[in-house]
């Protein structure tokens, strides 16, 4: 087998699907956008609508484009992993 094609196909296999959710990524996002319409309360409150991570997914798109913010999806997946581990607990 020639190098080059070799290192190519090394490359893409280690590459994975996609990285894994940071946090603190997610925190910073979070921050910058989601607390212009809403507090932390949203969270918390007993009426929440999300109850599930699929509906913290879902919520987290809606809100992107909502605010036409148009996020990559590792975007979204650490703002999903962020509140997940602040306030929700989903497994």
């Amino acid at each position: 087998m020639r190098p080059i094609p070799l290192i190519l196909t090394l490359g893409l296999l280690s590459a994975g699907p996609v990285a894994a959710a940071d946090a603190q990524a997610g925190k910073k996002l979070h921050d910058q956008h989601c607390m212009q319409c809403h507090d932390s309360g949203v969270y918390t409150r007993e009426d929440r609508r999300v109850n599930s991570l699929e509906a913290l997914h879902k919520q987290v798109r809606r809100c992107d484009a909502s605010l036409g913010l148009r996020w990559f999806d590792q975007d979204v997946e650490n703002v999903v992993q962020y509140l997940n581990q602040t306030h929700y607990g989903f497994e």
